[in-house]
């Protein structure tokens, strides 16, 4: 827990600043009160995310609205197929002085900004989709011989189409690690999409304010790190990770048969982080088992290598996930856990 938050004190201000968010965005999005929630969340515990979902489903909308709600800087790179990796950490420049000395100076690119959001990213080439894994790694970019550090909050949202993939790079299972939550934007229901329909042709100006500067995101992250975990959802944790790699003793008989590797220990980390946000925006100081298994599908289904069988069956990571929370019981709570 870190010693220079009074956790009681500033859990209450930090849950009505994450509900003003809520609300704000409501102004302009319409449903997909999960996909804000868990974006929310992966700003507030320091990840990045993984936005998935077909064309029209306002993901490049919600990204750009959030943004909005944050005293940050943003940038929007749209990922092509000739796009360069200088194109995006930036590059060195030949200028010249007033004295008419020249020198070799550093121009930033789209990287260096607060918020990232990385559209379309399955469209550009690997060594493309590379020169993010170290800005969103080590918060810093190294060109050349020189690191230059990367602005404090740093996020990168990245979305992709599922559907079309022809002339697409899909991302390499050490990019897609690096993403805390891959999240699926899925169709509105019937009423969302009626509002959707009538807020969006209608002249309606939608005025909205911004809520946290860098200085307050970076204190409510601290908030974050200050809620308490107990050994019990640790070990939680730690049997529903390694139940998915097969050929392990006490593997699940689905996993060894659909599964050609698993999430390794980022996964843990990243469920615990994602829990610790969720609760604090619930005003609690500790999580529990339920806020690991609201987690368990958009960290997990990246992370699950699934064999050929699996994909000639029709078996999603979903699926395998939802069987894993059946199976996997729960540690014994113990007494001081419980007082």
């Amino acid at each position: 827990m870190d010693e220079g938050i009074n956790l009681l004190e500033n859990l209450e201000q930090f849950r009505e600043d994450m509900a003003k968010l809520r609300n704000e965005l409501a102004k302009v999005i319409v449903g997909q009160d999960d996909v804000i929630q868990h974006l929310i969340a992966t700003i507030m515990a320091r990840g990045h995310c993984l936005m998935v979902g077909v064309p029209g489903l306002a993901k490049t909308l919600l990204v750009s609205t959030l943004s909005n709600l944050f005293d940050l800087s943003f940038k929007r790179v749209q990922f092509t197929p000739d796009l360069m990796p200088s194109d995006i950490t930036g590059t060195q420049v030949l200028e010249e002085d007033e004295d008419g000395r020249r020198e070799f100076r550093f121009r930033a690119g789209p990287l260096f900004a607060n918020i990232v959001l990385a559209d379309e990213i399955n469209r550009t080439p690997p060594k493309t989709q590379a020169a993010l894994l170290e800005s969103m790694q080590e918060r810093q970019v190294t060109v050349g011989k020189e690191s230059y550090h990367l602005p404090r909050p740093f996020f990168v949202v990245a979305t992709q189409n599922p559907i079309e993939q022809e002339g697409t790079y899909p991302l390499p299972e050490a990019q897609l690690d690096r993403f805390m939550f891959m999240l699926e934007v899925n169709y509105p229901s019937e009423s969302d999409e009626e509002k959707i329909l009538i807020r969006t042709t209608s002249p309606r100006k939608i005025e909205l304010s911004a809520i946290l500067d860098a200085e307050q995101v970076i204190h409510n992250q601290r908030i974050v790190d200050a809620i308490a975990v107990t050994e019990s959802v640790v070990k939680y944790v730690t049997r529903l990770v390694r139940a998915t790699r097969p050929r392990q003793s006490g593997t699940p008989g689905i996993i060894n048969e659909f599964v050609e590797w698993g999430a390794g220990p980022r996964a843990g980390q990243y469920l615990i982080l994602g829990a610790k946000a969720i609760a604090a925006m619930e005003g609690r100081v500790a999580i529990n088992f339920s806020d690991i298994r609201r987690m368990a599908r958009p960290v997990l289904r990246h992370r699950l290598g699934l064999n050929f069988q699996a994909q000639a069956e029709g078996v999603k990571p979903d699926t395998i996930v939802s069987k894993l929370l059946e199976v996997i019981e729960e540690p014994e709570v113990g007494k001081y856990e419980q007082g």
